[in-house]
């Protein structure tokens, strides 16, 4: 809170008026955080043309707000704030659900996916797999940057679910 107070040029006393206690503050922020990308995917879904360069909208919107952090606060919520953690995966579980299975609904129907995927199970892949590019025993930062997890895991998600149609779009995406 110290730290706080000091880069806002408040007191302390100012940010307990505001919130009861640090965890109170913890959870506005991560909710804040949480609500910002949502929105942002949101607009995204509503103003694309296709699925696949939604995806890519929506990796670069992930990879601007990742680089503006210095450390992980997901591996700091989970040992500091579990209960903020839990509650908060399971909100972005439900965001990441709705909006992914939007994007593969759409790109079935624009013939970009192909028809057979089994849009719950991918929806929950991609889920497990985008929070697990975050876990630094498997990918250390000094190997492996966020953006350089990020663009590799939506190359793989796409390939995996393209048709052809969709493998052309991913070829001109990634050449641009």
């Amino acid at each position: 809170m110290d730290d706080i107070a000091s880069e806002m040029a408040i007191s302390k006393k100012t940010i307990y008026h505001h919130f009861a206690t640090k965890r109170k503050l913890i959870e506005a922020v991560a909710y804040y955080i949480l609500t910002e990308l949502k929105d942002g995917f949101n607009c995204i879904c509503n103003q694309s043309k296709n699925p696949v360069e939604e995806l890519f909208q929506m990796k670069s919107l992930v990879v601007n707000m990742l680089n503006s952090q210095e450390v992980s606060p997901k591996y700091q919520l989970e040992k500091y704030y579990p209960k903020i953690h839990e509650s908060l995966k399971q909100k972005q579980f439900e965001s990441v659900k709705e909006c992914i299975s939007n994007n593969l609904i759409k790109g079935i129907e624009q013939g970009y996916y192909r028809q057979d995927i089994d849009i719950d199970l991918v929806t929950r892949l991609y889920f497990t797999a985008t929070t697990g590019l975050h876990d630094t025993d498997l990918f250390p930062q000094n190997e492996y940057p966020i953006s350089r997890l990020i663009d590799g895991h939506l190359e793989y998600h796409i390939r995996a679910i393209a048709t052809n149609k969709g493998i052309s779009l991913l070829q001109k995406m990634l050449n641009k």
